[in-house]
């Protein structure tokens, strides 16, 4: 079974004026030895857009999702990026892979949370945020705070940007939300 695509409609930022996809998949394949896991998809998802990727376990939603940030190889077909080839360069009509270096600088710009996704439990929500800004694309400590106000928030986060993660699936005695495995609270 593949993977359903579904639109849900425009994020809450103004969607950029370019005609540019932020997402554009064309005829995309990947297999596992015989197993074919996608097979050909075709997607445009415009900047701004929200997005969704509904099926069951197995169907290749995470294999597309790992596809889009050269994780995964595909085996045909071509995935673009705002309007860049991802994991490959065009010369004539021929396809060749890049370096694994090259590719790990155009991966700095592409931002995914997996679905078993781990926060630092020794830094705050906002300095769990700031770490890779800072570190991967060297942006100025209090440039990376402020950004990180603004999503924390965009999520309605904004109040936990001083509390710490704990791994704990009961309510908090004090009062503190749960957001699906981690439970904020102020330290």
């Amino acid at each position: 079974m593949s993977p359903k695509l579904s639109r849900t409609g425009s994020a809450d930022r103004s969607p950029s004026d370019s005609s540019v996809p932020m997402v554009k998949s064309e005829g995309v394949h990947k297999s596992f030895g015989p197993v074919e896991v996608l097979k050909g998809i075709d997607l445009e998802v415009k900047s701004g857009e929200v997005f969704c990727l509904i099926g069951p376990s197995g169907s290749g939603k995470s294999t597309f999702l790992r596809c889009i940030n050269h994780l995964e190889k595909i085996n045909a077909g071509r995935l673009y990026v705002d309007g860049e080839l991802v994991g490959y360069r065009q010369q004539g009509d021929k396809l060749y892979e890049l370096r694994d270096r090259e590719v790990a600088v155009k991966r700095r710009d592409i931002g995914m949370v997996f679905q078993r996704f781990n926060l630092f439990p020794h830094m705050t929500a906002a300095e769990n945020v700031i770490e890779a800004p800072v570190q991967v694309r060297g942006v100025n400590k209090a440039q990376a705070r402020e950004r990180a106000m603004q999503l924390l928030e965009r999520v309605g986060l904004a109040d936990k940007a001083q509390s710490y993660p704990r791994s704990s699936p009961e309510a908090s005695s004090n009062g503190s939300r749960s957001h699906g495995r981690w439970r904020w609270t102020r330290s």
